[in-house]
């Protein structure tokens, strides 16, 4: 069973960017979907990008509106999430999580958060 653990978090001005990370241990991460959920404070969690297994095919929802990428290096067994344009409504504790199966597309309702997550801040 894949652990979790995100870290790159912090506070940073609107328009800045942040990178995170999230790096598995248990088994290798390149077998899984992987995705990256956030929550606001006050709000629920919601998804924010989705990377399959396989064909490494994307998806993100609309939080991310172009300005976030997720990626995926396997010789690392980590995930990142590069945030670009930030704004004060990114303002979340964001959560990396990973498929309970191999080789799966990649579904949010799928997804389990292995980690603490990791604070960001937008503020100036």
């Amino acid at each position: 069973q894949l652990q979790l653990v995100e870290s790159g978090g912090g506070l940073v001005q609107p328009g800045g960017s942040l990178r995170l990370s999230c790096t598995a241990s248990g088994d290798t991460l390149e077998y899984y979907a992987i995705g990256w959920f956030r929550q606001a404070p006050g709000k629920g969690r919601e998804g924010v990008a989705c990377l399959d297994s396989d064909k490494d095919t994307t998806f993100y929802t609309n939080v991310a509106e172009g300005r976030f990428t997720i990626s995926r290096d396997n010789a690392e067994n980590t995930i990142y999430l590069q945030m670009n344009n930030l704004k004060p409504e990114d303002t979340a504790v964001y959560y990396c999580a990973a498929d309970r199966k191999r080789f799966r597309l990649c579904v949010f309702a799928n997804l389990v958060i292995g980690g603490q997550g990791t604070l960001v801040t937008v503020s100036s």
